[in-house]
């Protein structure tokens, strides 16, 4: 079988203007990054703003495994099995980050033959967006730093600044640094520390904005520290944001791609789901819903981190109203979190795989405390057996919830065909009635309590003395009804990443909260979530190649 990227290789693209064709969009409003990328003006994105909307429909999945369950690849498969069933859609993604591609998750542009090409560009530097994002985030962090040795005229003290260096890399080496070192021009010597690019406040801001005013505003409210009076200071009083703002004026332009048979797709800004809000950005899929009938996003992880996130943050902030949800799972990744290891899952094992079969179970109910109608797509695998399908079918019916298996790694378009049926019967059929978790004006520590016992099934939650005078800091200063972004292990429903299937009996042990004002978050930190990830033992770097004929080896 062909890796993914010698079938993103093969494929036979069209010119992004025409895909932009096809969707009734000028050349004047594309800004092209050569033959097959190109932006979508502001001035676009602006003008749709009256049309009518699409129909909006997200996939999530269970827990995520080593065993793997294709998120993004149904993603993008499901937009195009939409156009083989005559639907005009549009995929919306988010973008790769560099440090999980040169790691252990590999890219993230789909798999087999669904894939959004060129499948490289994107998993590597793209358009340059997340560029961007670094730099404006590490001029933040210069100007903070600049400001102290000229002075510290607003009096921030040096051991309160909540503002962080970022990088697009996994490297633990950075965690916890000391700058400023040596003579005293070298500026303040303080402790700080560098986190992923993607976990930065300025992608969440970017992917949450709806044009480049707002984006400015929230920009302008980030707080970046504590003076000696522990009162907040922002980047605008440190008059950061005209500079901020210049340097994403190409980042906030939607990026126009396409699918490997030539659906578009509109990729966006890549915040993770572990500890940030994990989904692209509101102009991406407010734009794309103005162009097709259909949409397709993505929310980052297993439906009690992105797909939560989604509904209770992003749907919340932008006025959406999802459809339909698909929940994605395989055979194998719930035989997984039954318990049984990566080197047995093809043995057909259904004790283990009624135990996992709890992990979906659990998603399944998430969705639905939503109001939002869903269906599961099984993504389908060689060695899955007749009665281990259809026992996912049986329990999930019971469930109240229909199952379509998905072949769209093997077949693209053709194998999403049956999912896409069932999605626009279930669009037609059954009218959800989308509303957020929790409402804004519960206290903090309730919203909190309230994510954790619904959504991951905890007995309660735990704060510790410095989580708690941090919650007790934001309420002083008028933070209190800003919604939750959970950052928590991707790997279990509780906080331990050892706890796979349905745990039960775990309490949520939040470790540190902090205020991402621009974005309009609280981020709560729970266990060991790390928010500069490390490198595995091999990392996926060390099988990447560039071959003399221009050929890349080793980038799935």
């Amino acid at each position: 079988m062909k890796t993914d990227v010698q079938i993103a290789q093969e494929a036979t693209m069209l010119p992004i203007l025409e895909i932009a064709k096809t969707l009734g969009i000028s050349e004047d409003d594309v800004e092209l990054y050569g033959k097959y990328k190109g932006k979508l003006s502001l001035d676009l994105c602006k003008r749709l703003e009256e049309k009518e909307d699409g129909k909006l429909i997200l996939v999530t999945a269970i827990n995520p495994t080593s065993a793997g369950e294709g998120k993004t690849t149904t993603n993008v498969g499901l937009s195009m099995g939409l156009n083989k069933i005559g639907k005009k859609a549009i995929t919306t993604l988010r973008e790769p980050s560099l440090g999980p591609c040169f790691g252990v998750k590999g890219g993230a542009a789909g798999g087999g033959y669904a894939q959004v090409v060129p499948m490289d560009d994107i998993n590597l530097h793209f358009t340059g967006d997340i560029h961007a994002i670094t730099t404006a985030n590490n001029l933040m962090a210069a100007l903070i730093d600049n400001h102290l040795h000229q002075g510290n005229k607003l009096s921030i003290d040096p051991k309160r600044i909540t503002w962080r260096r970022g990088l697009d890399m996994n490297d633990r080496a950075l965690r916890e640094i000391t700058v400023a070192l040596g003579p005293k021009g070298n500026g303040v010597t303080r402790v700080d520390g560098f986190d992923i690019s993607v976990a930065s406040e300025i992608m969440a801001i970017l992917c949450l904005a709806n044009g480049m005013d707002d984006l400015k505003e929230r920009l302008s409210r980030m707080i970046i520290g504590y003076t000696y009076a522990n009162e907040p200071v922002t980047a605008g009083e440190l008059e950061a944001t005209g500079a901020l703002a210049l340097l994403l004026r190409d980042a906030i332009k939607p990026n126009l791609v396409q699918t490997l048979e030539n659906t578009p797709a509109i990729i966006h800004g890549g915040p993770f789901a572990n500890i940030a809000h994990g989904c692209n950005s509101v102009m991406a899929t407010k734009t794309a819903l103005k162009l097709a009938d259909y949409v397709v996003t993505e929310a980052g992880f297993g439906a009690d981190l992105g797909a939560e996130k989604f509904f209770n943050i992003k749907c919340r902030y932008a006025g959406l109203n999802p459809s339909a949800v698909v929940i994605v799972a395989t055979v194998r990744a719930l035989k997984n979190h039954g318990g049984v290891p990566k080197a047995e899952l093809s043995e057909v094992n259904m004790k283990a795989l009624a135990n996992g079969f709890e992990n979906l179970e659990k998603q399944i109910e998430n969705v639905k405390k939503f109001g939002v109608p869903a269906v599961v797509a099984l993504n389908e695998f060689p060695t899955d057996t007749k009665e281990e399908l259809d026992f996912v079918e049986e329990r999930c019916k019971e469930l109240g919830v229909n199952v379509v298996l998905s072949q769209v790694w093997a077949k693209g378009g053709e194998g999403g065909a049956m999912l896409a049926e069932k999605v626009v019967d279930l669009v037609e059929e059954e009218k959800g009635d989308f509303k957020p978790l929790y409402d804004l004006d519960m206290p903090i520590r309730e919203k909190i309590e309230t994510i954790a016992k619904e959504i991951y099934g905890a007995d309660g939650v735990d704060f510790t003395s410095k989580a708690s005078k941090e919650i007790e800091k934001y309420e002083r200063i008028g933070l209190e009804k800003l919604p939750i972004c959970m950052a928590k292990t991707q790997y279990s429903l509780s906080d331990d990443p050892k706890l796979l299937g349905r745990p039960k009996g775990f309490r949520i042990t939040v470790s540190s909260v902090r205020a991402s004002v621009g974005a309009g978050f609280l981020v709560v930190l729970t266990g060991n979530v790390m928010t500069m990830p490390g490198l595995p033992k091999v990392p996926a770097a060390n099988k990447m190649d560039l071959l003399n004929n221009g050929e890349i080896i080793g980038l799935f």
